[in-house]
């Protein structure tokens, strides 16, 4: 499944137009660049397949253990409302997405690298320190998470759990060394195990169905209620997440596509076909997590329910079945997992993108779980879960601070002829692209200023 190719066969240094200052030298993810076969001539299906797999590791940053808390926290306190919000921020990430598919194989570059080329340091420099803050985030969330999936499933003390994830290293190392194919693999599997526990879990909550399909339908309270406002940021910054889309965008350039035009809008079409299934299949499983807390915890007039191990806890006496902690706890645990993977390889392509610097994997990655371990450890050994469950809704709304640095470069770069060339992007794309960064841009000015107000 894997074909090891010489990067020069397919130079990412291509500019697409005249508009970069600089050729790109340096591949994004140069040690799996062009790793995955693609076969020339193949039928359409065949090459679908070889494309399958970086949409889904894109899709686990929208299912991470932060989302867990905003979730469970915005179904048990509003019931089914906050669904619209996921929906709409999965719709965006699907926009968003296509267009870092785009960028990655028409450009040749990867987001990162696109900002290094763009901005002068004094503005690029500032774009990777809150890349950076972000994935640093999103890590937090996933050591938690992981934390508490350890606790609940074997009773290990959430202080030691969180020093436990540290060794997660070994993991990824491991997957990369047999190829990247199995990286994709192991995620997969794991998204499996994650909808085959809530699949469960909701059949034994048997929600109001005709509730959640209202649910989807958007409602001005959203906006007026600082409360929710405050949650449905928390779920768009848990969905659509900036280091996600550094992420894809050199994802997408493992596979061994060709070098002509024809071949790159096939890789743009395919990549965007993986992305956008694997993106429900995240709304999916988002949804799933918001219902559940609906039907159990918000039905029930349990309102106040955002730490993970108080869901867990729970589960048992409002579905009537035991197996229901151990299936979420097995789901908590599995999400953690998962994101470890995808928070490694981005965290890869913003160093080296950025700022040039490629050091091993396995030093990046002990390098941002140690930034992020200091403020879970402190918290765990000082407030116990409660905080933990507090920390990780505060860690979605700051990465959806962080998103407007990350999605207005990608709508310009994509959006600009000059430098996309025949690959620039439809217009009705870039107008899509831009209303979403306004929508996100609004909404996190409006947080701050609710928070500054004390509103």
């Amino acid at each position: 499944m894997d074909a090891q190719t010489n990067p020069t066969a397919r130079p990412s240094a291509i500019a697409a137009g005249s508009g970069w200052r600089a050729d790109n030298r340096e591949p994004s993810l140069a040690n799996v660049f062009g790793s995955v076969r693609v076969r020339q001539g193949g039928s359409f299906w065949a090459k679908l397949v070889a494309f399958l797999g970086p949409g889904y590791l894109v899709a686990v940053g929208y299912m991470d253990p932060g989302n867990w808390a905003t979730s469970l926290a915005g179904g048990s306190k509003f019931g089914y409302a906050l669904l619209s919000v996921a929906l709409i921020s999965n719709i965006m990430a699907i926009i968003l997405q296509s267009l870092c598919a785009r960028l990655g194989v028409g450009a040749g570059r990867d987001l990162a690298q696109a900002c290094r080329d763009a901005y002068p340091r004094w503005v690029a420099w500032p774009l990777w320190l809150f890349a950076e803050i972000a994935i640093s985030a999103t890590d937090l969330a996933e050591i938690i998470g992981t934390a508490i999936g350890l606790n609940l499933l074997f009773g290990i003390p959430l202080e030691l759990g969180v020093l436990i994830t540290a060794l997660d290293v070994f993991l990824i190392l491991a997957l990369q060394a047999l190829g990247f194919r199995w990286v994709e693999a192991f995620v997969v599997a794991l998204l499996g195990v994650i909808a085959a526990c809530f699949a469960i879990q909701i059949a034994l909550a048997n929600p109001d169905w005709g509730a959640v399909i209202r649910g989807f339908a958007p409602t001005v309270e959203i906006v007026r209620n600082p409360d929710m406002l405050y949650l449905a940021l928390g779920i768009l910054g848990a969905t659509v997440m900036p280091h996600n889309l550094y992420l894809h965008s050199g994802l997408v350039q493992t596979r061994g596509y060709g070098p002509t035009e024809a071949d790159k809008r096939e890789a743009i079409r395919l990549s965007t076909i993986d992305s956008t299934f694997a993106l429900c299949l995240a709304l999916t499983i988002n949804a799933s997590i918001l219902i559940l807390a609906a039907a159990t915890f918000n039905a029930a007039g349990n309102h106040e329910v955002a730490e993970l191990d108080r869901a867990h806890a729970l589960l048992a006496p409002m579905l009537g079945s035991s197996w229901a902690p151990t299936l979420f706890g097995v789901a908590l645990l599995c999400c953690g997992l998962n994101s470890t993977v995808t928070a490694t390889l981005s965290g890869q392509i913003v160093m080296e993108g950025f700022i040039n610097i490629r050091i091993a994997p396995w030093l990046r990655r002990l390098i941002t779980r140690a930034i992020a371990i200091v403020p879970a450890a402190l918290v765990t050994i000082w407030y116990g879960a409660k905080g933990s469950g507090e920390l990780l809704i505060l860690s979605q709304v700051v990465l959806s601070l962080q998103l407007p640095f990350a999605i207005v470069p990608l709508v310009m770069f994509t959006g600009s002829r000059a430098k996309m060339g025949v690959f620039v992007a439809p217009r009705w794309l870039s107008a899509a692209a831009a209303l979403t960064a306004i929508v996100v841009v609004v909404l996190n000015a409006k947080l701050v200023f609710d928070f500054v107000t004390g509103s």
